[in-house]
């Protein structure tokens, strides 16, 4: 199993969306103080697998899963595994009665090549190649297929807790013991033993049924042995007697066949010849094919008729003129005339309009006139009412006014009182002010009203003059087209005729068409009495070929009835020749088949004699036959001999199994298997480290083990043998890894399925190292990066150790959520 990405949301102290991704990571380092949430990186990885965490101690209690204030906890991990990648998520919820319980699991297998960046738009369909599982059981089973490591393994294989290993190498044998028995779940044993029982009962019941079918083999004794070597012995005699006889039988065959292939040949001879006979129609295929050909003649000569006539027309078509032309200049006299009376139609609308246009300017300078007079009689009102105010302002300082008195306007003496008005004067200026106002805005609408309808005319006329000119250019055009064009009618008579050599075109055209498939019907019988004939001249061919061996006379090509008739007369000569030979082949036959009689005799006597059956068609095949039957049946009572021996072997092999398996039964009831069985584990555990150390610390070391106490072979001073309480706190660290990923390496082998150990993390305080014992790690932990098999992973917050490692994921915690961010390559 090698992590990919992991996606946090409300698990424990990462209350907030985090993603830690190891793309392209092979050695990385979680880091950041204590406390600040480097663990709950690899809590997260084991929860999202096996739905635990090895620190919670209970694998029922999920709700140390949430924050303290989330109702929901989502941990999603992509991980590869034997180079397929996989999507892992589990979610837990908690309800309004404070129960925790994990709401959704789920095991997807993602398409190969998938890009993760997917991932935050959520994946469509076509990328699941396939789903594995869809509830909490499922994925539980399906993780142990995919991983191939238990809950407990996989805490032992991937997840190191390093210090536990350092334990295991100083601890005494005892403890040691009491270790190995923790992690290597020797439990197992049990079942061992009780599979022990049922193998030594399995191994019982087949020793019985070995003995039953030994009996079986008790005709396989030396007297039938022997009598089976007789019988082959025999039979070997008839073969040889056979392989004698044989070739007299041959030859006798062969010369009955001999004469029987005669008698075959002449009689096939005689069958052939007698078949040759003149077909009835011999004599009129000729004559039918030369009246075909001078019916193709004569249609000939009327198609070339036809196309003479139609080519004739053709050329007084083509002298008459184009019709295409002639229809355009009767289409532009029409469009003359058309064109004329429309324009007749403008320029008298154009008149209309241009006195209508002067009409209304005459109305609209009237009207501005009125609108100038009325501005006038409005200001003389203006004047008029301001005057009157004046005069009802004087008025007003009359009664006030005495003679010789100073006047209270200019100061000066009053010689004479003014006389007093009937009415105030401003009322009566104001009322004439009110007509002159409502006279001059009626003149002024007067005037829009008129200058619109005068612009709107003006508009009009415009656009009259446009269309005149445009008719007239049209008209001028029209006229240059049809300068010295004759009138429409000579023009409509030059189209009429036209049309009539067109017609009479076509009609010459299809009697072409009917002349030239006349002609090709014509050419089609000829061709078909042609062929009729060629096929009764090689009909002919081939009956006169296949008596070619008999010299047939020569043939007359210039009649095929005469052809036939010599050919077959001479046929009906040859028959007769050869039935007069015939008796004296049939008494070669008979002779023949005498003597392969005799010999067929000879062979029967020496098979009768051997208890063998009268040979048929073959004897040589049914000797040896018969042979290697008797052979076979031998070979058979010496290997059904070998199988009873080998059966004897194998009973006692059985019931050595059956031995075994009780003593192992009785043995692992004793105390003392288990300390036998720990002694073997630890033989291959320490084998197995020993190889990984001398890789990590270049070939320096190799680790054994003498009466349960560990020590190493130093190969840098002449192999000494040391203690391993004698290595420095580098090198314990590089014995206790080795022993770690040896026992990993067991533990997996251990596994129900095939383990994919693809990566490792030590979650290990390295804070107690010196500075020459924290280089040592440092250069274990690359080196063991650099085999290249693994993800190796740490978990410190030493930061000299951090820095000498590629990547880095610094984990940082403030008051509401821890956070992680990306450092390095």
């Amino acid at each position: 199993m090698r992590p990919v990405r992991l996606d946090l949301d409300g698990f424990t102290v990462f209350r907030e969306p985090t993603t830690v991704d190891f793309t392209d990571t092979d050695f990385f380092a979680l880091v950041g103080p204590t406390g600040s949430g480097k663990s709950t990186v690899l809590d997260a990885m084991c929860f999202a697998l096996y739905g635990t965490v090895p620190r919670w101690g209970d694998r029922r209690a999920i709700g140390n899963a949430l924050a303290p204030s989330a109702a929901e906890a989502r941990v999603r991990l992509i991980f590869e595994s034997a180079g397929k990648r996989y999507v892992l998520t589990r979610v837990v919820r908690r309800d309004t009665k404070g129960t925790v319980s994990t709401k959704h699991a789920g095991l997807e297998m993602l398409t190969p090549g998938l890009d993760l960046a997917k991932l935050e738009f959520g994946l469509e369909q076509s990328d699941i190649a396939e789903v594995l599982a869809g509830t909490p059981g499922e994925v539980d089973t399906a993780v142990l297929t995919v991983v191939g490591l238990p809950y407990e393994q996989f805490t032992k294989c991937v997840v190191l807790p390093q210090g536990e290993f350092a334990a295991f190498l100083h601890a005494k044998p005892a403890e040691r013991q009491k270790i190995l028995v923790n992690l290597l779940g020797l439990e197992v044993y049990g079942r061992i033993r009780e599979k022990a029982q049922s193998e030594a009962t399995t191994a019982e019941t087949k020793l019985k049924v070995l003995d039953d079918q030994l009996h079986a083999f008790a005709d396989i004794d030396d007297a039938a042995l022997a009598a089976a070597a007789s019988r082959v012995e025999a039979l070997r005699a008839v073969a040889a007697a056979v392989d004698r006889i044989a070739p007299q039988l041959q030859d006798a065959r062969h010369l009955a066949e001999q004469a029987a292939a005669a008698l075959a040949t002449l009689d096939a001879e005689i069958g052939r010849l007698a078949a040759v006979s003149v077909p009835a129609d011999a004599a009129g295929l000729a004559a039918s094919a030369a009246t075909a050909r001078a019916a193709v003649a004569g249609a000939m000569d009327a198609a070339r008729a036809a196309e003479e006539r139609e080519d004739k027309l053709r050329g007084e078509l083509q002298a008459a003129g184009d019709a295409h032309a002639l229809r355009r200049l009767l289409d532009h006299h029409a469009s003359r005339a058309k064109l004329l009376a429309e324009a007749a139609g403008v320029r008298s609308t154009l008149t209309g309009a241009e006195a209508e246009h002067e009409r209304a300017a005459r109305a609209l300078a009237s009207a501005r006139a009125d609108a100038t007079a009325a501005r006038q009689a409005l200001e003389s009102a203006f004047e008029a009412y301001n005057a009157a105010m004046a005069a009802d302002q004087a008025a007003a300082l009359r009664p006030g006014l005495t003679v010789g008195a100073a006047c209270p306007v200019c100061e000066q003496p009053v010689h004479a009182l003014p006389p007093m008005p009937h009415e105030p004067a401003v009322v009566a200026a104001k009322k004439a002010g009110e007509v002159a106002r409502k006279r001059s805005t009626a003149a002024d609408k007067t005037v829009e009203e008129r200058d619109r309808a005068a612009r709107d005319l003006d508009r009009a006329l415009t656009t009259a003059r446009a269309q005149a000119d445009q008719l007239d250019k049209r008209i001028a055009g029209l006229e240059r087209d049809l300068e010295g064009a004759p009138p429409p009618e000579a023009l409509q008579r030059d189209l009429d005729g036209i049309a009539a050599l067109t017609r009479r075109l076509e009609q010459a055209g299809a009697e072409v068409r009917k002349a030239r498939e006349a002609h090709r019907g014509a050419a089609r019988q000829a061709d078909q009495a042609e062929e009729r004939l060629r096929s009764a001249w090689r009909a002919f061919d081939g009956a006169r070929d296949g008596l070619a061996a008999f010299g047939p006379p020569p043939t007359n090509r210039d009649d095929l009835a005469d052809a036939w008739a010599t050919l077959h007369g001479w046929a009906v000569g040859e028959a007769g020749r050869r039935r007069a030979g015939r008796p004296a082949a049939q008494d070669e036959v008979r002779a023949a088949e005498r003597r392969v009689a005799g010999v067929r005799d000879e062979l029967a006597a020496a098979f009768t004699a051997a208890g063998l059956a009268v040979p048929g068609g073959d004897p040589a095949r049914d000797a040896a036959i018969a042979l290697e039957r008797a052979d076979a049946a031998k070979r058979r009572i010496e290997e059904r001999r070998a199988d009873a021996a080998r059966m004897r072997e194998q009973r006692d092999e059985v019931a050595r199994e059956a031995q075994v398996a009780k003593a192992l039964a009785q043995h692992l009831r004793a105390d003392r298997f288990e300390r036998w069985l720990l002694a073997e584990a630890l033989d291959t555990l320490v084998e197995g480290a020993s190889r990984t150390l001398r890789e990590l610390t270049s070939g320096q070391y190799d680790l054994g083990h003498e009466k349960g106490e560990f020590f190493v072979v130093d190969h840098h001073d002449a192999g000494l043998r040391r203690a391993v309480r004698t290595l420095s706190g580098g090198e314990t660290f590089q014995a206790s890894l080795a022993l770690a990923l040896a026992l990993s390496e067991q533990l997996a082998g251990l596994s129900a399925a095939s383990a994919s150990l693809e990566s490792i993390v030590l979650d290990e305080g390295f804070g107690t190292l010196d500075a020459t014992t924290l280089d040592t790690v440092a250069v274990t932990l690359e080196n063991l990066a650099a085999r290249g098999d693994r993800m190796v992973g740490v978990v410190t917050h030493v930061g000299a150790l951090a820095e000498r490692i590629p990547v880095r994921f610094e984990v940082r915690r403030d008051a509401r959520t821890a956070k992680i961010e990306r450092v390095g390559l």
